[in-house]
């Protein structure tokens, strides 16, 4: 699926901005106050707000935060040795609040001006929970009940446990929006999914099981998961074409500006998956065994050339018509595995993570894998008894099929915000987290910073300001 070819992304300095004039034509030109425009156009670009929020530059400064990527010049280079200041974050926090959450609300209330509520009301509430976890996860506490509304000078910041509780919430209520089936969107201003409110309603709960994951309510996260994400097709991807302006982020990035030779895959993550001594770094962290080949992986996620080993640009992750993913099967099928394993049983837990490698056997979301460049069979329970394959080092069963899952979150999320979020929350479980150590002295970053524009304007804004090392509520 392409993004329609009037709608414009363009990069511009270090923020990502949308042109609207061809899609939205009548939308008043000024993106703060969308209110006078349909609810489709505005609908639609909050989509696309959600797109660059998930898949754009949080994503990559977060991969840099938990081993994902390395800076190697200029404002990069900075972020990898932790030099971040609090406007470093401004583009990032409007990306959430402006771009995404203004627009969700602001279509949700113009559909319901014009007698449509229902499905749309929920996909809009769906992308709304979306925007404010992603923030909630990534700062802790955050405006939610005032967010997004201008006439508020100084919206509240509430409590990050409070927030993700409300996120629940409004999920609920999404979900029942979509359940009457009723007030679908136009045809073609729902550009994931047109409007079918089935797939959404499996979004909305993997996105719960995800926000339960992010609060270590296991249990609840297994029960969310089981109602989640049935199939690729009701994953959420990021459409792309292949116009210069509606290309891939991560392509546009690496392939086209000039800030691509800024960052390269970190040692770390090509070790887990390159299956040549000669292109990995540290061949022992290889994950292949004689029950997995990840060289298709390897191929889908990189290549080498004269700046180091970065994201497939040609024909692989970042190709400039692929499909970003935002909330996936494979996500939820994960989720099931390690919320499975914790809240359930080791038997549940394995069977979840056999049902995701069974997926990825036939080639899963490597969309240009060759089946002879993959292997997943599936694991038996001796295979993470001590000294089994999987358990070299006398681990319990239970925590080396952990570690297992933690690893295989890890490597399938690459690129995406849920992998930082992840190194924060298993960072006290020694044994059996994912070792990303840190670029520079002995601690990892724990959030991301207020924005300077925030502290600017916001008498809310939480004083003393945390630190970049200080843990959110939720990771403490």
């Amino acid at each position: 699926m392409k993004l329609p070819s009037i709608f414009i992304l363009s990069l511009l300095g270090v923020g990502i901005l949308i042109s609207c004039e061809g899609l939205v034509e009548g939308l008043n030109d000024d993106p703060n106050n969308p209110t006078t425009a349909s609810y489709q156009n505005i609908l639609t670009g909050a989509e696309v707000g959600n797109i660059i929020l998930q898949t754009g530059e949080t994503a990559r400064r977060a991969g840099i935060f938990c081993g994902y990527y390395t800076g190697i010049q200029r404002q990069h280079q900075g972020f990898d040795s932790y030099t971040v200041t609090t406007s470093d974050f401004d583009n990032l926090w409007d990306d959430a609040f402006v771009n995404t959450l203004r627009n969700a609300k602001e279509a949700q209330e113009a559909a319901a001006q014009e007698g449509i509520e229902g499905v749309t009301a929920g996909i809009a509430q769906v992308i709304q929970a979306m925007a404010y976890g992603t923030e909630a996860s990534l700062f802790g506490d955050i405006p939610f009940d005032e967010a997004a509304d201008i006439s508020i000078e100084h919206p509240k910041f509430e409590a990050q446990v409070q927030v993700y509780q409300k996120i629940h919430l409004l999920l609920d209520e999404a979900i029942l929006n979509l359940s009457t089936g009723t007030g679908r969107p136009t045809s073609g201003s729902d550009i994931f999914f047109d409007g079918n409110p089935d797939a959404w309603t499996e979004v909305a709960y993997t996105l719960k099981a995800r926000y339960f994951l992010h609060v270590k309510n296991y249990e609840a996260a297994y029960a969310a998961a089981a109602n989640g994400i049935q199939s690729m097709a009701s994953s959420l991807y990021a459409p792309h074409g292949s116009g210069a302006d509606e290309s891939n982020l991560t392509y546009q990035f690496f392939a086209v500006q000039v800030r691509g030779a800024d960052l390269i895959t970190s040692d770390f993550m090509t070790s887990l998956v390159a299956p040549d001594p000669a292109t990995n770094p540290q061949i022992a962290n290889y994950r292949g065994n004689t029950k997995t080949n990840e060289t298709g992986r390897y191929k889908f996620y990189f290549q080498i050339n004269d700046v180091g080993t970065q994201p497939n640009t040609i024909s692989g992750l970042a190709a400039q018509e692929a499909s970003a993913p935002m909330v996936t099967y494979q996500e939820n099928l994960l989720i099931l595995a390690e919320a499975g394993l914790r809240s359930q049983s080791f038997g549940i837990g394995l069977s979840h993570l056999n049902e995701f490698r069974a997926f990825m056997s036939t080639g899963g979301y490597l969309t240009s894998a060759s089946p002879a460049d993959i292997l997943y069979d599936p694991y038996v329970s001796a295979d993470f008894d001590n000294g089994g394959m999987e358990n070299p080092d006398g681990l319990s069963s239970e925590n080396a099929l952990l570690r297992e899952i933690l690893q295989e979150r890890y490597v399938t999320l690459f690129g995406q915000i849920e992998g930082f979020c992840d190194t924060r929350r298993t960072l006290g479980e020694g044994t059996v987290r994912v070792p990303v150590a840190p670029n520079t002295g002995n601690e990892l970053p724990q959030r991301f910073i207020y924005p300077q524009s925030e502290i600017d304007r916001n008498k809310n804004v939480p004083n003393p300001i945390p630190g970049f090392f200080e843990a959110t509520m939720v990771n403490q």
